[in-house]
């Protein structure tokens, strides 16, 4: 979730997506991100495209305050000065910034809502994968309500909260209690991997506080899926 998931020196396929403008005004962009589009430029020059990059060209000062997976979609806020990132960067510190996903995943949930409580670590052995790890992972809290269940496809829609924001947090956690993201490439199964053409993650709802008016700012980005 912090951090883009990819090999350094993959070249990425393009990404032909548009980035879709949700609202702009003198201090930041709400922005919906498409999938398979890194935030930030990579550090292999041929992964130049880029959130960021994108953004730049019409709104100079734009800057990154928080990622999205490489695979993920959904809503970003962008900061467009400095006092604003500073302002929102503070907010995701203190973790007063509230995010929410939607998911589907392998299997049918039984409880309708719990908490995932796990510390993550990166697998330094398989990188760029994390791992969940009791010795040297850093605590690391999901929280999840059941929206939906599927038995004809035997999968469940979860809203996923992450209290916390590690790398792979949310991807690590469902597989870890047995209910992999569909088409996640690095954590599920062969077959659950195949059950979706994309990573069934998406970033749905932002809410913090305006850097100017201190007023709760709300941004939805409906799931494609």
């Amino acid at each position: 979730m912090m951090s883009d998931d990819l090999d350094a020196l993959a070249i990425l396929p393009p990404c032909h997506e548009q980035i879709i403008l949700l609202h702009e005004d003198q201090d930041f962009l709400l922005i919906n991100k498409p999938h398979r589009l890194l935030s930030v430029p990579g550090r292999h020059p041929l992964n130049r495209d880029s959130v960021l990059a994108r953004l730049q060209q019409d709104y100079p000062s734009a800057s990154i305050v928080h990622r999205l997976d490489f695979d993920t979609s959904g809503i970003m806020v962008i900061p467009l000065n400095k006092a604003a990132l500073s302002h929102i960067s503070k907010q995701f510190q203190a973790r007063h910034v509230v995010k929410h996903y939607t998911a589907v995943v392998t299997g049918l949930i039984a409880q309708d809502a719990g908490k995932i409580d796990l510390p993550i670590a990166a697998d330094q052995e398989n990188r760029p994968r994390y791992k969940i790890c009791h010795q040297q992972g850093k605590p690391s809290v999901t929280d999840y309500q059941v929206l939906a269940r599927d038995s004809a496809t035997d999968t469940t829609r979860v809203w996923l909260h992450p209290v916390t924001g590690r790398s792979h947090q949310l991807r690590l956690h469902m597989q870890a209690i047995g209910h992999s993201i569909l088409g996640c490439e690095f954590y599920a199964e062969a077959a659950v991997q195949q059950k979706a053409a994309r990573l069934l993650l998406h970033a749905t709802e932002l809410a913090f506080a305006h850097p100017r008016s201190g007023e709760i700012v709300k941004g939805l980005s409906a799931p494609p899926f």
